[in-house]
């Protein structure tokens, strides 16, 4: 049965790559190589407007055809993944692919991977709903993974950067290993379906000129792009974050026109340093600039500023894409001003380094980073160092990150439990004891009629502490019929509240070596009882229904 399973899903891995393939080989042949080009090519006028134009086209598709979605895309991939329930419906995908076709297609500073590893992960997610059955709980979201490999895989013409990138961007400081071979699967036959259609296989990024060679120098080097590509990628990460709180609290009616004139004017600004209007889509194009060894490090610096904030207007409008490309092209940037820098301005090797490091410093993914520099170049010789850089940049990037929805780690099934409301396991129809009560009523009503060690004692509905058997044990068995059990009521122990979750309460458990816990509103009215013995009872539940 186990074999069966895995045929089925490297089955539905295959037949969601091939789709992805099929469906970003025709999406990025409209938004890159017919719509962009054409504004890349148009006179000065219509590149100016283009940026703002696609901006407002980019909304109305949201709000009209997309039926009010956000113009989030590979977040929507992150945030599923770490979803209890996945929420990628087929009704938005139109206008979502749509919009962030406008938005690239039209000059917006973002990546045409966004809307890729979205689709991709819908159609992979779909599919799998349709062969549900043969999947268990652990492997929900295997071909939701595989299908975010394979938009990658396909856009990039980088079948394994595909496959790294899906493990590595839902955490910061982890993989989700278990898709890995349904993200081979997919990736693979991602990319034979894209080149299939498009009848391209070459490199990227081409590199000019012979295979660089690296020692102890060119190490260090790769070390202090590293540094800066760390400090680089924190502040774009900031100003990301920014970017996305704006877009979400200003109406567009405010926020496209103003983005559209940022736009414009960056695209004078590119003219007047590089000749050209660089700061338009994804950015290619600056590969080939920065490869010229004449350039002045002044306008690389500008350059950089220039890419950064055509990215943040582009956001901070409502623009619908990715930020791999757009990461990319600031590492390319940084390395080559590093190379300048160290006397080596015509050195292909500091901006691959840089690209690498940026790109795994802002997305949290480092081996992507440098799988996607030997993958889009075809020099493995840049893996070396470009390690070294992304190793680097990773340690000074804390929790930043240009997602929000990544997650630091993956937690076990216990922690994930542990995250559930503290009413998942609540029980509220508790039999309690008044202050007034004998013992004997307590012992007799509560330890032997109903079996219960400790009981909640409450008055008019107000909480006052917990009766134990064990003190009750304490006074003389003559004296049970006389004496009350408030002078023994523990009103020291901890309380829970409604807002709680379960690690809470487990948590004040543990500390106060209890194995039950009065849960109490504002108003110390009393709401219910956790117990260890219901908490365990909720994760057999759990386990048989599949979480």
């Amino acid at each position: 049965m186990a074999n069966r399973r895995l045929q089925i899903a490297l089955a539905g891995a295959a037949l969601t790559g091939a789709l992805v393939g099929l469906v970003v080989g025709g999406f990025e042949f409209l938004a890159g190589e017919v719509l962009l080009e054409s504004v890349l090519e148009a006179p000065l006028w219509q590149q100016l407007a283009a940026p703002f134009a696609g901006l407002v086209v980019t909304a109305l598709l949201l709000r009209w055809i997309a039926s009010g979605a956000s113009a989030s895309t590979s977040d929507e991939y992150i945030s599923n993944f770490h979803a209890r329930r996945t929420n990628l419906p087929f009704g938005p995908v139109p206008g979502r692919m749509a919009a962030g076709g406008a938005t690239v297609g039209l000059g917006g500073a973002m990546g045409l991977e966004g809307p890729s590893i979205y689709v991709g992960a819908v159609i992979g997610h779909h599919i799998q709903e349709r062969l549900r059955r043969f999947f268990s709980r652990e492997d929900a979201k295997l071909l939701l993974v595989a299908g975010a490999a394979a938009g990658v895989s396909a856009v990039f013409k980088a079948p394994a950067t595909g496959v790294i990138f899906a493990l590595e961007v839902p955490y910061r400081d982890d993989v989700a290993r278990r898709a890995l071979l349904p993200a081979l699967i997919a990736s693979a036959s991602s990319y034979l379906v894209f080149v299939t259609v498009t009848g391209s296989t070459e490199p990227l990024f081409p590199v000019f000129g012979s295979i660089p060679t690296f020692e102890l120098a060119e190490l260090g080097g790769a070390a202090a792009i590293g540094v800066a590509a760390g400090a680089g990628a924190r502040l774009l990460s900031f100003l990301v974050g920014r970017a996305k709180d704006l877009a979400s609290r200003i109406p567009a009616w405010k926020r496209v026109p103003i983005a559209g004139v940022i736009l414009g004017l960056l695209v004078v600004a590119s003219e007047a340093v590089a000749n050209q209007p660089l700061s338009l889509g994804p950015g290619y194009e600056t590969q080939l600039w920065v490869s010229d060894a004449s350039i002045e490090l002044w306008a690389i610096a500008a350059l950089f500023a220039i890419r950064a904030a055509a990215t943040t207007a582009t956001l901070a409008g409502g623009g619908a894409g990715g930020l791999f490309i757009p990461l990319a092209v600031q590492g390319l940037l940084l390395g080559r001003f590093v190379a300048g820098v160290l006397d080596q301005p015509g050195s292909s090797l500091f901006p691959f380094i840089g690209l690498a490091a940026f790109l795994g410093a802002g997305y949290r993914t480092p081996m992507a980073g440098v799988m996607f520099v030997a993958e889009s170049t075809g020099r493995a010789g840049f893996v070396v160092p470009a390690l070294v850089a992304a190793a680097v940049s990773q340690l000074l990037m804390g929790d930043a990150g240009v997602s929000r929805n990544q997650k630091s780690v993956r937690a076990g099934h216990l922690e994930q439990r542990f995250q559930l409301p503290i009413a998942t396991a609540l029980t509220t129809d508790v039999l309690t004891v008044p202050p007034d009560a004998t013992m004997a009523e307590f012992v007799y009503v509560h330890a032997i009629g109903n079996r219960e060690q400790s009981v909640p004692v409450v008055e008019d509905n107000r909480y006052l502490g917990m009766c134990d058997l064990e003190l009750v044990s304490e006074v003389p068995r003559e004296h049970w019929e006389s004496t009350t059990v408030e002078p023994i009521i523990r009103d020291d122990l901890p309380v829970g509240r409604p807002t709680w979750f379960l690690r809470d309460a487990i948590a004040a458990m543990e500390e106060a070596d209890v194995d039950r816990l009065a849960v109490v509103d504002g108003d110390n009215l009393f709401v219910g009882l956790v117990t260890r013995s219901e908490i365990l009872k909720l994760d057999e539940v759990l386990d048989r229904t599949g979480g």
